[in-house]
């Protein structure tokens, strides 16, 4: 296994976390609050969503499809 399918492997694990992370803090009854009033998330809540996506996919990508 290349280091660069390794470390594609790496980020989607990193990823995977970090959307669960955010999936768990946009649940909290705090940020709903914050949801109901200003009709969005707080900017941790999106950071970890955005970037456990963003993260997922580049290891995807660097896992799966490069060579």
């Amino acid at each position: 296994m290349g280091s660069q399918k390794l470390l594609g492997i790496v980020l989607i694990v990193v990823g995977i976390f970090l959307l669960y992370f955010g999936w768990q803090a946009s649940q909290s009854v705090g940020e709903q609050l914050t949801e109901a009033f200003t009709g969005r998330f707080t900017d941790d809540t999106v950071f970890f969503l955005i970037g456990g996506a963003a993260a997922l996919v580049a290891g995807a990508f660097m896992a799966f499809f490069r060579k």
